[in-house]
C-alpha cells in the first residue's frame, strides 16, 4: 500500500498564496479613487494599514469608513497611511466617498482600491469561500515602512473594527521597533514594556542585580521608556 503523504504548512501557503507575518506586502498596480497607484510606491517611507470591507453603500462599512476618517489626524501622528478596498467601481467608491460627506458631514481623506478583478483579494487572501466567494471579508493587514506584513486580523462581516485597537498595535509595533523590547497584554502607550529575555545561564543570573526595571523573574522584566 502506498504510504500516504501529508501536506507540509509551507506547501499549503504556496497553494493558497497566503501572506505572511514577518514577510514583504505583495505589491500591485491598481486603480482608485485618487487614480491609478502602485502599492510600494504608496508604501514608501511610511506605515501602511491596508484594510478590506466587504461593499460600498453597506451600514456597518459605513460606520467604520467614518471613524478611520475620524482618526485621520491620529494616523497621521503615527506617520501611517490609510488605505481602503473592496471589489466595487472606483464610480461606486466615489459616489460612496461622497454620500457619506453629504449624509454624514464626515471627509474620507485616503485612498480606496477599485478591485472589480479581485486580484488584490486574493493576493491578500481577502476572499474567504466559506463566508463569500464574490466579496472580501474585514481583514486588516499593518505594513512598516519596510513593507514588511506586521499584523494582520480578520473580522466577521457582521462586527466593526475597533479603530482604538488598531491605533494601539501601531503604537505597540513602533515602541518595539525602536526600544528593541516586547509589550505586555493590554499595553497601552505611558505603560511599562518588558525587557527581551535573557538568552544564557549568565544573562539571568545578572537579572537579579540590575538596577533598572522590575523583575518578576528571570524571565519576565519590565521597565519604563
Amino acid at each position: 500500500m502506498k504510504e500516504k503523504r501529508h501536506t507540509s504548512a509551507e506547501e499549503i501557503y504556496e497553494i493558497c498564496n497566503c501572506p505572511r507575518l514577518g514577510e514583504e506586502a505583495p505589491d500591485f498596480d491598481i486603480e482608485t479613487t485618487y487614480g491609478k497607484m502602485n502599492f510600494a510606491d504608496f508604501c514608501k517611507d511610511s506605515w501602511v494599514v491596508l484594510f478590506s470591507h466587504p461593499a460600498d453603500f453597506t451600514p456597518v462599512c459605513t460606520t467604520e469608513f467614518m471613524a478611520f476618517a475620524d482618526n485621520q489626524e491620529e494616523f497621521d501622528k503615527r506617520n501611517t497611511k490609510l488605505i481602503g478596498l473592496s471589489v466595487d467601481s472606483v464610480y461606486s467608491h466615489i459616489a460612496w466617498v461622497k454620500n457619506i460627506e453629504e449624509k454624514f458631514d464626515v471627509k474620507i481623506k485616503f485612498p480606496i482600491i477599485a478591485d472589480i478583478p479581485m486580484e488584490v483579494s486574493y493576493l491578500y487572501s481577502m476572499i474567504h469561500p466559506s463566508v463569500s466567494d464574490v466579496h472580501p471579508v474585514r481583514s486588516i493587514f499593518i505594513i512598516d515602512p519596510n513593507r514588511i506584513i506586521r499584523t494582520m486580523i480578520y473580522y466577521p462581516s457582521s462586527v466593526g473594527r475597533n479603530i482604538k485597537e488598531i491605533l494601539r498595535m501601531i503604537d505597540a509595533l513602533q515602541v518595539v521597533d525602536k526600544e528593541n523590547v516586547a509589550t505586555p497584554v493590554d499595553w497601552k502607550p505611558g505603560d511599562d514594556v518588558i525587557i527581551p529575555p535573557p538568552n544564557t545561564i549568565k544573562e539571568a543570573e545578572e537579572r537579579k542585580h540590575q538596577e533598572h526595571g522590575e523583575c518578576k523573574e528571570w524571565y519576565l522584566c519590565k521597565t519604563g521608556v
